[in-house]
């Protein structure tokens, strides 16, 4: 960086801060990464080293064949954990997404009233509705089932939101024109409304994706079958309870393949998130 001949020293200062910054909020990462990969002799030295020396999988072996129950191996639980996460994040989508259409272009009736109790769900702590949900899946006889799991989690107010606010941006003329054409509702949701979602769609995508692959309240709740259990909530029986010394590299290793996902999705649709929230303020 040089204005003329000379060197700009507040962007290179500036620059090595945001560096910096940006290396120790990665540090834990890459602690657990490494941790993950260490070898029973190197989990317990003093002082710990950061960096392993000699990796090993012995840990992921361990997690995968050994920390299961026995009739429920730990792989049935990632099964479970990845399920669940696709169910809630591809429905929640599209009830997301059907909800917002029409709010956002059809002059249905009560449309701003509607809208208004939308934004004011978002203030409500989910917290709230967990008793009432439980007892509405428990008297609809859903226990122990994938649908338990799924079902609450589908009417989202920030997926709504979003999606409401991304559709005000297109323009009224563009699907007057198309149903000029012949176009039915559900071709212009399909065709036209659906792609010019697609960065509000990722940016809820990974928002859903998130709450759901970490959330170990569903599984806590709404099951009682070991077999139906989901990865969070296999990590905490794996990080407590007796023996929990032993299981630091196991516990390492089921950590770093939790956070995998949330990175890779992340990173997948980083620039549609971005693109999302510059169309997302809040509009009369």
């Amino acid at each position: 960086m040089v204005k003329g001949s000379r060197f700009d020293w507040g962007g290179i200062t500036l620059y090595s801060l945001l560096t910096g910054f940006g290396l120790l909020m990665l540090s834990p990462l890459i602690y657990m990464a490494s941790t993950a990969l260490k070898p029973i002799s190197e989990l317990f030295l003093f002082p710990p080293r950061f960096f392993v020396v000699n990796p090993t999988l012995i840990n992921f072996r361990d997690l995968l064949f050994i920390t299961g129950t026995t009739s429920v191996p730990f792989s049935r639980y990632i099964f479970n954990s990845v399920i669940v996460t696709l169910g809630i994040v591809i429905f929640g989508v599209l009830v997301s997404a059907m909800a917002a259409y029409p709010l956002a272009k059809h002059n249905m009736p009560f449309k701003k009233t509607i809208f208004s109790m939308v934004v004011t769900a978002l203030m409500f702590s989910p917290m709230v509705l967990q008793i009432p949900q439980y007892l509405i899946i428990s008297k609809i006889g859903l226990m122990n089932t994938y649908f338990a799991m799924i079902l609450p989690y589908l009417a989202a107010p920030i997926g709504m939101f979003l999606m409401t606010q991304f559709l005000r941006q297109i323009p009224d003329a563009l699907l007057e024109a198309a149903r000029i054409d012949g176009a039915s509702e559900w071709r212009l949701f399909y065709t036209i409304v659906i792609p010019m979602l697609k960065p509000a769609i990722a940016t809820f995508a990974l928002f859903s994706f998130i709450q759901a692959w970490n959330d170990p309240y569903p599984a806590m709740v709404y099951t009682t079958d070991e077999d139906m259990k989901s990865l969070p909530l296999a990590i905490q029986t794996i990080g407590g309870g007796a023996g929990v010394i032993a299981r630091v590299g196991t516990l390492a290793a089921a950590s770093f393949l939790m956070i995998i996902p949330t990175i890779l999705v992340f990173i997948i649709t980083q620039r549609m998130v971005l693109q999302t929230m510059a169309h997302s303020g809040l509009k009369e």
